[in-house]
C-alpha cells in the first residue's frame, strides 16, 4: 500500500508543545462510522458502558536523554533500546565521529563505551552501571526525551517530568510516553471506575521508533521496530473472560492496542505475552480483539496513523482528522484525543 495515502496537511500551529492543564481539559472527537461528535476528555465517561474493560499501558518513561563528553567534544545521546542490564541502542547526534571503544563520560561516576555502530544510525553503548543503578544515573544525569516536534531548551523543562508520565505509570523502561493515558487524571479514573468500567493494565516499553519516519514509498518495505511487552497470566484470563461475556475492550492508546493484537490468536483468543512484537497494522488488517480505541492524534505517514485508519477506514479517518484540523484540535504526544469506533467486519 502506498505510504503518501496517508499523507495529509498539518498546519505547524496545530502541533501542541505543552499539555492541556487540567490534563482532562483537552478535546476529545468521538469518531463513529456515521459520524462525529466534539467532545472532552471529562465526557469520555458519557462513552463508556458498565462492563467495558478499559486497557491501559503502565510503563513508566525514564530520563533517557543525557549529554556527556568524548575528549572535547560534546555528546548528545538518546536511549532508545535496552538490550541487557547495562547496554543500550542510542540515537546519538553527529555519531559519525564516534569510533568503536570510545568512552563518553556523562559525570564522574556515569560512562559509555562505544560497542556498535549501526549502518541506519544507531549506536550501541554500554554503561558502566547497570539495571537499576543505570536508572538511578538516568534520574540523577538525564532528561525526559520528547519528541522532536516539542521545543525545549537542553535542559528541559522540569514540568516535562511530571507532565509526559501517565498518572499510573509502574515499570521503568519506556523512553516515549504512551500518549493517550496522558489525558486521564486520578479523578477521572476514579469515576470510571465508580460506574462499573473494568480497569486492566499491562506493560509495553515504548521505544524510540515510534518517532522514526516511515522511509519507503510502501508499506510492505517498512520495518517496523520492536518493542518489549508483558500481559500476565491473570490479566490474560480477565480479558478473555470479559471477551466472552460480550463486553467492549477498549485499549487506551495504540501501544496497548498493538500488544493485545500481538498476544491475540486467530481463534480471538488472547495468552500470557512476554516478549517482543514488532507487529505492524495497515488497512486490511483483521482486528482481533479489540473493539474501541482511545488514542492521540498522529503525525502524517506515520504508522500510527496507519493503524488507526485500520481500525475505523482510511476514509473516516481523513475526515475526522481534517475536521479536528478545522476545529483547532491540538495533535501529537501533547495534544488531544479521540475515542474511535471500530469498523465493523462486514464494511472490511
Amino acid at each position: 500500500m502506498r505510504v503518501d495515502i496517508f499523507n495529509f496537511e498539518l498546519p505547524a500551529d496545530r502541533i501542541a508543545n505543552e499539555p492541556a492543564n487540567p490534563r482532562d481539559s483537552a478535546k476529545l472527537l468521538h469518531i463513529m462510522q456515521n459520524g462525529l461528535e466534539d467532545k472532552t476528555i471529562r465526557d469520555l465517561p458519557s462513552l463508556l458502558h458498565a462492563g467495558d474493560v478499559l486497557v491501559f499501558n503502565d510503563t513508566k518513561v525514564i530520563p533517557a536523554r543525557i549529554y556527556g563528553k568524548r575528549g572535547q567534544a560534546s555528546i548528545e545521546a538518546t536511549l532508545l533500546k535496552q538490550l541487557d542490564l547495562s547496554t543500550w541502542k542510542c540515537l546519538i547526534k553527529n555519531a559519525r565521529r564516534l569510533k568503536i571503544d570510545d568512552e563518553i563520560i556523562f559525570s564522574d561516576d556515569f560512562t559509555a563505551k562505544v560497542l556498535k555502530k549501526d549502518s541506519d544510525g544507531p549506536v550501541t553503548l554500554q554503561f558502566n552501571v547497570a539495571g537499576a543503578d543505570l536508572f538511578a544515573a538516568l534520574h540523577l544525569h538525564g532528561i525526559m526525551p520528547l519528541p522532536p516536534y516539542i521545543k525545549r531548551g537542553k535542559s528541559g523543562e522540569e514540568t516535562d517530568k511530571a507532565n509526559y508520565q501517565t498518572v499510573y505509570a509502574k515499570h521503568e523502561g519506556a523512553v516515549a510516553a504512551p500518549t493517550a493515558g496522558l489525558h486521564f487524571t486520578k479523578p477521572l479514573l476514579k469515576q470510571i471506575k465508580d460506574m462499573g468500567v473494568q480497569e486492566e493494565f499491562l506493560t509495553l516499553h515504548v521505544g524510540g521508533g515510534t518517532f522514526l519516519p516511515v522511509k519507503v514509498e510502501d508499506t510492505d518495505n517498512h520495518k517496523m521496530h520492536a518493542e518489549y511487552g508483558i500481559i500476565t497470566p491473570a490479566v490474560a484470563k480477565r480479558l478473555n473472560q470479559a471477551k466472552q461475556e460480550g463486553r467492549r475492550i477498549i485499549p487506551v492508546g495504540t501501544t496497548a492496542l498493538r500488544l493485545i493484537e500481538s498476544a491475540t490468536d486467530e481463534n480471538g483468543v488472547i495468552h500470557p505475552f512476554a516478549e517482543e512484537t514488532s507487529i505492524f497494522i495497515t488497512p486490511g488488517y483483521h482486528f482481533r480483539f479489540a473493539d474501541a480505541l482511545f488514542t492521540n492524534f498522529h503525525l502524517p505517514q506515520s504508522t500510527l496513523f496507519m493503524l488507526v485508519c485500520a481500525f475505523a477506514g482510511i476514509d473516516t479517518m481523513k475526515k475526522a482528522y481534517q475536521h479536528a484540523i478545522d476545529a483547532h484540535y491540538r495533535f501529537f504526544s501533547y495534544g488531544d484525543a479521540c475515542f474511535i469506533e471500530k469498523k465493523s467486519d462486514s464494511a472490511l
